[in-house]
Protein backbone atom coordinates (compact mmCIF):
# COMPACT_ATOMS: atom_id res chain seq x y z
CA UNK A 1 0.00 0.00 0.00
CA UNK A 2 0.87 4.01 -0.63
CA UNK A 3 0.65 6.44 1.92
CA UNK A 4 -0.11 9.60 1.34
CA UNK A 5 -0.58 12.92 3.02
CA UNK A 6 -4.15 14.01 3.57
CA UNK A 7 -4.29 17.96 4.85
CA UNK A 8 -7.52 18.29 7.56
CA UNK A 9 -9.05 21.48 7.69
CA UNK A 10 -12.32 22.70 9.44
CA UNK A 11 -15.12 24.58 7.48
CA UNK A 12 -17.36 26.87 9.06
CA UNK A 13 -16.00 26.67 12.84
CA UNK A 14 -18.02 28.96 15.14
CA UNK A 15 -16.23 33.06 15.55
CA UNK A 16 -13.79 31.39 17.97
CA UNK A 17 -12.22 28.51 16.18
CA UNK A 18 -14.35 25.78 17.76
CA UNK A 19 -16.29 22.88 15.75
CA UNK A 20 -16.86 22.71 11.88
CA UNK A 21 -17.25 20.42 9.64
CA UNK A 22 -13.80 18.64 9.08
CA UNK A 23 -12.29 17.80 5.12
CA UNK A 24 -10.08 16.17 3.66
CA UNK A 25 -7.67 17.79 1.00
CA UNK A 26 -5.54 15.64 -0.66
CA UNK A 27 -3.29 16.30 -3.73
CA UNK A 28 -5.11 14.93 -6.87
CA UNK A 29 -1.64 14.07 -8.91
CA UNK A 30 -1.18 10.96 -6.40
CA UNK A 31 -4.50 9.52 -6.51
CA UNK A 32 -6.10 7.59 -9.52
CA UNK A 33 -9.52 8.75 -10.73
CA UNK A 34 -10.59 4.97 -9.90
CA UNK A 35 -9.34 5.24 -6.03
CA UNK A 36 -10.63 8.21 -4.82
CA UNK A 37 -14.00 6.96 -3.99
CA UNK A 38 -12.40 4.23 -1.69
CA UNK A 39 -9.55 6.87 -0.22
CA UNK A 40 -12.60 9.45 0.64
CA UNK A 41 -14.65 6.51 2.39
CA UNK A 42 -11.67 5.20 4.08
CA UNK A 43 -10.91 8.43 5.38
CA UNK A 44 -14.73 8.78 6.90
CA UNK A 45 -15.55 12.59 6.55
CA UNK A 46 -18.22 14.06 4.81
CA UNK A 47 -16.29 14.48 1.58
CA UNK A 48 -13.08 14.63 0.59
CA UNK A 49 -11.41 17.08 -1.80
CA UNK A 50 -8.59 15.99 -4.78
CA UNK A 51 -6.55 19.23 -6.03
CA UNK A 52 -6.29 18.33 -9.49
CA UNK A 53 -4.59 21.66 -10.67
CA UNK A 54 -3.89 24.26 -7.42
CA UNK A 55 -2.52 27.67 -9.38
CA UNK A 56 -6.20 27.03 -11.44
CA UNK A 57 -7.86 25.87 -8.15
CA UNK A 58 -9.39 22.84 -9.89
CA UNK A 59 -10.92 20.35 -7.80
CA UNK A 60 -13.05 17.24 -7.48
CA UNK A 61 -15.29 16.44 -4.87
CA UNK A 62 -16.09 12.80 -3.39
CA UNK A 63 -17.96 11.65 -0.09
CA UNK A 64 -18.29 8.10 0.46
CA UNK A 65 -20.48 6.94 -1.84
CA UNK A 66 -19.35 8.85 -5.13
CA UNK A 67 -18.34 11.95 -6.85
CA UNK A 68 -20.24 15.46 -6.11
CA UNK A 69 -20.37 17.97 -8.84
CA UNK A 70 -20.72 20.53 -6.44
CA UNK A 71 -20.85 20.96 -2.55
CA UNK A 72 -20.47 24.04 -0.50
CA UNK A 73 -17.62 22.75 2.72
CA UNK A 74 -15.41 21.57 0.34
CA UNK A 75 -15.27 24.51 -2.18
CA UNK A 76 -14.98 26.68 1.16
CA UNK A 77 -12.81 24.43 2.74
CA UNK A 78 -9.94 24.37 0.07
CA UNK A 79 -10.23 27.79 -1.22
CA UNK A 80 -8.79 28.84 2.55
CA UNK A 81 -6.59 26.06 2.47
CA UNK A 82 -5.46 26.82 -0.68
CA UNK A 83 -4.62 30.89 0.59
CA UNK A 84 -2.78 29.33 3.71
CA UNK A 85 -0.82 27.97 1.34
CA UNK A 86 -0.29 30.72 -0.62
CA UNK A 87 -1.63 29.78 -3.57
CA UNK A 88 -4.65 32.22 -2.98
CA UNK A 89 -7.40 31.41 -6.10
CA UNK A 90 -10.55 34.32 -7.17
CA UNK A 91 -12.52 31.21 -8.82
CA UNK A 92 -12.46 27.64 -8.18
CA UNK A 93 -13.06 24.88 -11.15
CA UNK A 94 -15.51 21.88 -10.48
CA UNK A 95 -17.50 19.74 -12.29
CA UNK A 96 -20.79 22.00 -11.37
CA UNK A 97 -18.98 25.12 -13.01
CA UNK A 98 -16.88 28.23 -11.81
CA UNK A 99 -17.15 28.85 -8.25
CA UNK A 100 -16.36 32.50 -7.52
CA UNK A 101 -14.10 33.11 -4.70
CA UNK A 102 -14.24 36.22 -2.00
CA UNK A 103 -12.45 36.92 1.34
CA UNK A 104 -13.21 39.21 4.06
CA UNK A 105 -10.46 39.06 6.98
CA UNK A 106 -10.93 35.55 7.55
CA UNK A 107 -14.36 34.77 6.42
CA UNK A 108 -14.11 32.75 2.94
CA UNK A 109 -16.72 32.45 0.76
CA UNK A 110 -18.23 30.59 -2.17
CA UNK A 111 -20.07 31.76 -4.98
CA UNK A 112 -22.80 28.98 -6.47
CA UNK A 113 -25.96 28.23 -8.30
CA UNK A 114 -28.98 27.21 -5.65
CA UNK A 115 -30.13 24.49 -7.85
CA UNK A 116 -26.67 22.87 -7.21
CA UNK A 117 -26.25 19.91 -4.44
CA UNK A 118 -28.23 17.14 -2.99
CA UNK A 119 -31.97 17.17 -2.76
CA UNK A 120 -33.28 17.84 0.63
CA UNK A 121 -36.23 17.14 2.19
CA UNK A 122 -36.88 19.91 4.63
CA UNK A 123 -38.65 20.65 7.32
CA UNK A 124 -39.37 23.67 9.84
CA UNK A 125 -39.52 22.92 12.86
CA UNK A 126 -40.95 25.48 15.94
CA UNK A 127 -38.25 26.27 18.05
CA UNK A 128 -34.44 25.48 17.99
CA UNK A 129 -35.05 23.07 21.20
CA UNK A 130 -37.05 20.49 18.76
CA UNK A 131 -34.31 21.15 16.48
CA UNK A 132 -31.41 19.91 18.81
CA UNK A 133 -33.90 16.98 20.13
CA UNK A 134 -34.33 15.48 16.66
CA UNK A 135 -33.60 11.64 16.64
CA UNK A 136 -32.02 11.08 13.32
CA UNK A 137 -33.64 7.45 12.83
CA UNK A 138 -36.97 8.55 12.63
CA UNK A 139 -36.45 10.61 9.38
CA UNK A 140 -36.18 9.00 6.12
CA UNK A 141 -32.34 7.29 4.57
CA UNK A 142 -32.09 10.61 1.88
CA UNK A 143 -31.68 13.85 2.70
CA UNK A 144 -33.37 16.04 5.43
CA UNK A 145 -32.67 19.52 6.71
CA UNK A 146 -34.42 20.71 9.86
CA UNK A 147 -34.24 24.19 10.79
CA UNK A 148 -35.96 26.66 12.83
CA UNK A 149 -35.95 30.34 13.43
CA UNK A 150 -33.23 31.29 16.49
CA UNK A 151 -34.08 35.20 15.92
CA UNK A 152 -35.77 35.90 12.50
CA UNK A 153 -35.62 39.79 12.78
CA UNK A 154 -31.89 39.09 12.14
CA UNK A 155 -32.10 35.80 10.61
CA UNK A 156 -30.22 33.55 12.88
CA UNK A 157 -31.69 29.93 12.06
CA UNK A 158 -30.57 26.65 13.94
CA UNK A 159 -30.53 23.87 11.72
CA UNK A 160 -29.36 19.75 11.50
CA UNK A 161 -28.86 18.12 8.45
CA UNK A 162 -28.85 14.36 8.01
CA UNK A 163 -27.38 12.43 4.94
CA UNK A 164 -27.51 8.57 5.47
CA UNK A 165 -27.77 8.65 1.61
CA UNK A 166 -24.61 10.04 1.40
CA UNK A 167 -22.91 7.63 4.32
CA UNK A 168 -23.39 10.89 6.98
CA UNK A 169 -26.09 9.81 9.94
CA UNK A 170 -25.62 13.58 10.41
CA UNK A 171 -23.50 16.40 8.69
CA UNK A 172 -21.99 18.94 10.44
CA UNK A 173 -22.25 21.53 8.34
CA UNK A 174 -23.76 21.93 4.96
CA UNK A 175 -22.58 24.53 2.38
CA UNK A 176 -24.93 23.55 0.03
CA UNK A 177 -28.20 22.88 1.41
CA UNK A 178 -28.39 26.53 2.87
CA UNK A 179 -28.20 28.06 -0.41
CA UNK A 180 -30.68 26.40 -1.07
CA UNK A 181 -32.68 27.77 1.89
CA UNK A 182 -31.10 31.23 1.42
CA UNK A 183 -33.41 31.00 -1.99
CA UNK A 184 -36.18 29.46 -0.17
CA UNK A 185 -36.93 32.05 2.44
CA UNK A 186 -35.22 34.88 -0.02
CA UNK A 187 -32.61 36.61 2.35
CA UNK A 188 -29.28 36.33 4.07
CA UNK A 189 -28.76 34.00 6.92
CA UNK A 190 -26.48 33.30 9.68
CA UNK A 191 -27.08 29.06 9.90
CA UNK A 192 -25.81 27.58 13.50
CA UNK A 193 -25.40 23.90 12.37
CA UNK A 194 -24.74 20.64 14.02
CA UNK A 195 -23.17 20.56 17.22
CA UNK A 196 -21.73 24.55 16.66
CA UNK A 197 -20.68 25.64 13.08
CA UNK A 198 -21.34 28.91 11.97
CA UNK A 199 -22.30 29.26 8.41
CA UNK A 200 -23.64 33.03 6.79
CA UNK A 201 -25.29 33.16 3.53
CA UNK A 202 -26.32 36.08 0.67
CA UNK A 203 -29.08 35.55 -0.88
CA UNK A 204 -28.43 37.33 -4.72
CA UNK A 205 -31.26 36.44 -7.06
CA UNK A 206 -32.47 35.33 -9.53
CA UNK A 207 -29.82 32.22 -9.02
CA UNK A 208 -27.60 32.53 -6.54
CA UNK A 209 -26.25 32.89 -3.20
CA UNK A 210 -22.95 32.74 -1.67
CA UNK A 211 -21.80 30.96 1.52
CA UNK A 212 -19.22 31.49 3.54
CA UNK A 213 -17.61 31.05 7.06
CA UNK A 214 -14.51 30.71 8.98
CA UNK A 215 -11.81 27.96 8.15
CA UNK A 216 -9.27 26.32 10.61
CA UNK A 217 -6.80 24.64 9.10
CA UNK A 218 -3.59 22.53 10.93
CA UNK A 219 -3.32 18.85 10.84
CA UNK A 220 -2.65 15.73 9.07
CA UNK A 221 -3.27 12.58 8.89
CA UNK A 222 -1.82 9.63 6.73
CA UNK A 223 -4.02 7.75 3.76
CA UNK A 224 -3.12 4.57 2.44
CA UNK A 225 -3.83 3.46 -1.28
Amino acid sequence: MTALTVEVVHVFTDPDGRFGNPLGIVDGRLVPPADRQRLAADLGYSETVYVDDAATGTLRIYSATGEMPFAGHPTVGAAAWLHSTGQPVDTLHVPAGPIPVTRSDDLFSVRADTTWGSTWEWHQLASPEAVLAADPTTYDAGHTYLWSWQDEPNAVIRARAFAPAMGVVEDEATGSAVTQLTAQLARNLHIIQGTGSHLYTTHEPPTHATVGGHVRIGTQRTGRL
